[in-house]
């Protein structure tokens, strides 16, 4: 099985439990969604330009980077078609510490029965997103410990359905939550302020350090 591979490269994790660690990023043609505030729109047009690599061919490029943590990523890797062949192949490795990146319109049912399933960072795309009536409110209950949800925050609006969603799930129970803001949209002490008036806890403020790091529109970092 071949993967249309947009970008491969090493960089720091900008966000997630590893932030600001080492990591080799994996991306994939090809979304589902249209985001408002989508930073990769130009991986998912049809004459995108790509790579065709397959399981094994991402694997010997994983290794011969000796980096232990792996963040694939796209557009939606859910939707690869054969996405299950290379998650084992990497699975088999003990070294390797895999997430995937998911939009949270995939059911993650049969990706959580793997023998070894990655750890995911599941989005939940709130109302300015534009993409909120595709969300798969079941996956909520395929979460563990391991696994992320982030709520990409744009306006107050989001931050109130973000709470909602939050605690009608006891997601801060199951596994780790971040809210995130959308770049520029809204302010870091706004959503401080939401948190501490709305007793927020165990939820975590993310900030992409990807995009303090370098310019926001760069690639490959």
């Amino acid at each position: 099985m071949n993967f249309k591979v947009v970008e491969k490269f090493i960089s720091i994790n900008g966000e997630g439990k590893r932030s600001g660690e080492l990591a080799i990023f994996i991306r994939f043609a090809g979304c589902n969604l249209n985001c408002s505030y989508c930073d990769t729109t130009w991986a998912n047009e049809k004459n995108a330009p790509y790579k065709l690599m397959s399981s094994e061919d991402i694997y010997d490029y994983i290794k011969s980077t000796e980096v232990k943590n792996i963040t694939l990523t796209g557009g939606e890797p859910l939707l690869q078609e054969g996405i299950v062949e290379l998650l084992e192949l990497l699975a088999s490795d003990a070294s390797l510490r895999v997430e995937i990146e998911t939009n949270g319109s995939v059911l993650l049912e049969n990706f959580s029965k793997l023998s070894n399933p990655p750890s995911f960072t599941m989005d939940y795309k709130l109302p300015s997103s534009n993409m909120e009536r595709h969300m798969k409110l079941e996956n909520f209950k395929y979460l563990s410990a391991k696994d992320t949800v982030k709520f990409v925050s744009g306006s107050m609006e989001d931050l109130e359905k973000a709470k909602e969603i939050i605690t009608s799930y006891n997601l801060t129970e199951k596994t780790t939550v971040y809210i995130s803001p959308v770049f520029g949209q809204i302010s870091l002490d706004s959503i401080v302020e939401f948190l501490k008036e709305n007793k927020m806890n165990d939820v975590k403020l993310q900030i992409q350090l990807h995009k303090i790091i370098w310019d926001p529109a760069e690639r490959g970092v």
